[in-house]
């Protein structure tokens, strides 16, 4: 039983960054895997990244790798998406999801069964 709510989404030029921020309600957020998900004009919502509740494992799209650094502050209830050298490529909705079960498919939309409303992030050239 969580809740969701996105920030840190803007205009950006390109090679800039940005850090999207995730904060979560419920006290049993330190036990779910997070992930960061995205969704262009008429594309499907693709992974970005994810982090498991044992902190210091990640998984990366390979589009981001070395660019963009998901990170979480459990005494905060919040995670993170540090986001650099963007292109207007990124540009899309990012949104932040939960995994209560913890499952191993951290790439997978449906693994997630806590969304939130997602943040706009535009990239100009």
């Amino acid at each position: 039983q969580v809740q969701l709510v996105e920030s840190g989404g803007g205009l950006v030029q390109a090679g800039g960054s940005l850090r999207l921020s995730c904060t979560a309600s419920g006290h049993t957020f330190s036990s779910y895997n997070m992930g960061w998900f995205r969704q262009a004009p008429g594309k499907e919502r693709e992974f970005v990244a994810a982090i498991s509740w044992s902190i210091g494992f990640t998984r990366y799209a390979d589009s981001v790798k070395g660019r963009f650094t998901i990170s979480r502050d459990n005494t905060k209830n919040t995670v993170y998406l540090q986001m650099n050298s963007l292109s207007p490529d990124d540009t899309a909705v990012y949104y932040c999801a939960a995994d209560s079960s913890r499952g191993p498919a951290l790439r997978t939309t449906s693994t997630y069964n806590y969304w939130g409303q997602g943040t706009q992030v535009t990239v100009s050239s």
